[in-house]
């Protein structure tokens, strides 16, 4: 079975849903609170995981009712944990704050006992990771971390995936260990300098990752779809009334590393990553709202 090793925080979502976004010094009214199962690197395993491939997850948790939670979410999911518990520190947690109109949403995150994810977490891992088929990680874990995890997937020629969220600067060097990089709009101007509002800046985007060392850049484009270097726009899939977005990005990241995975092509991953993508944001909740694999090849 193909592998996917994905390195990445849990964080229980604290979802509120209101019309507007409170001003500093404001109380406004919700229309709703949901709390569960989050974090990039978690939402994007649980994906992965419920497409049917193999999935590893490294990461720390607290040893609390959010780290339980964890446990029993890659559990349902096929979700194998390779984990550090921290019972110094606490599982994270995430603000979400969703406009109830338009289904869009700004996010808080605090990451507990991920934050102390090290390389030395990696380095007992190093087995794990240098057997998988993709190793796939993102930026809500110190960068220390990052780096080691994909300097050992690079070495043992595993396909290495930078989902560059939430955004940063990296050290000069960085994204040379990238076979791929997913970011979205936002993440591709803090990275290259490049502001992403039509095709051609995309483009020119691309070309600076390329410049920077990232062998295939991917720019994730929001309900457009997602911009592949050298082939253009990968339209996305639009199966329903969009009821929210903030699973969508991980949805497409662990759609594509999945497919990735089982030696499809590029442009293939990338499109069965935004049917991925589809479906969940037709859905509330982060991994909540992934999608089975029947459901995916059904919209393919």
């Amino acid at each position: 079975m193909s592998h996917v090793v994905i390195l990445g925080v849990f964080v229980a979502d604290t979802a509120y849903r209101a019309d507007r976004m409170p001003v500093m010094g404001e109380t406004v009214l919700g229309n709703s609170f949901s709390l569960g199962p989050g974090g990039k690197g978690s939402n994007q395993a649980v994906a992965a995981g419920r497409l049917g491939v193999k999935v590893s997850m490294i990461s720390r948790l607290g040893k609390d009712d959010f780290g339980q939670m964890a446990i029993d979410t890659w559990k349902s999911s096929g979700v194998t944990p390779y984990i550090e518990e921290d019972v110094s520190s606490y599982t994270g947690a995430a603000f979400i704050f969703i406009e109830e109109n338009s289904g869009d949403n700004a996010i808080i995150i605090s990451p507990g006992a991920a934050a102390n994810i090290s390389p030395i977490d990696l380095e007992k891992r190093k087995d794990l990771i240098a057997n998988a088929d993709v190793f796939i990680t993102q930026l809500e874990q110190p960068l220390a971390a990052a780096k080691k995890g994909l300097e050992i997937a690079k070495s043992a020629k595993v396909k290495t995936i930078l989902n560059p969220a939430p955004a940063t600067k990296l050290p000069d060097g960085f994204l040379t260990l990238c076979d791929f990089i997913t970011p979205n709009e936002t993440e591709t101007e803090t990275l290259t300098g490049v502001k992403v509002s039509t095709l051609d800046d995309a483009k020119i985007a691309c070309e600076k990752f390329k410049e920077m060392g990232v062998e295939t850049p991917i720019i994730t484009l929001g309900e457009k779809g997602a911009y592949l270097h050298e082939h253009g726009l990968i339209q996305s899939y639009k199966v329903g009334q969009v009821l929210e977005t903030t699973g969508a990005g991980d949805a497409f990241n662990g759609g594509f590393a999945a497919a990735l995975s089982e030696g499809r092509s590029t442009l293939e991953s990338i499109n069965f990553g935004c049917a991925t993508a589809g479906i969940s944001v037709t859905r509330a909740g982060t991994a909540p709202s992934m999608p089975t694999r029947d459901e995916v090849e059904k919209i393919l």
